[in-house]
């Protein structure tokens, strides 16, 4: 079954972290991302730029764009895996890869609607600024 884990926390927390703590992080999520990987389970991984982040909002026949989230959390989405594991508690297994300080993991079963356009084959690690191919 498909299911999506975000991943919630504190931008201005996971800015905060050293060298070592980022590199840390980073090295879970590449032991998750193998360990998927190997199972066939891994979909789209995603870490969004959330200093970048616009948010657009509708109302009747108006639009509005601002700067950032602004919710009244100071939790903000940081980033998606997309995964294909038989139950909901391998989902949560996943997130112990993910876990650190103030992380919120929001997990959700989802339906397949459509394949969409993919972006090319970006290498592991860059940001992606690749055009969608198609």
């Amino acid at each position: 079954m498909l299911y999506s884990i975000a991943i919630l926390g504190d931008d201005s927390r996971v800015a905060a972290w050293t060298p070592a703590e980022e590199s840390e992080v980073m090295d879970r999520h590449t032991q998750l991302r193998r360990k998927l990987t190997a199972s066939g389970s891994l979909g789209p991984v995603i870490r969004l730029q959330t200093t970048a982040t616009k948010t657009v909002r509708r109302y009747s026949d108006r639009k509005y764009i601002t700067d950032g989230p602004f919710a009244e959390t100071k939790e903000q989405l940081l980033g998606i895996y997309v995964v294909d594991v038989p139950t909901f508690e391998d989902a949560v297994a996943a997130t112990e890869f993910l876990n650190f300080d103030g992380g919120i993991f929001e997990i959700s079963p989802l339906i397949w609607l459509s394949v969409g356009v993919v972006p090319e084959k970006i290498p592991e690690g860059e940001i992606c600024t690749a055009q969608p191919k198609g």
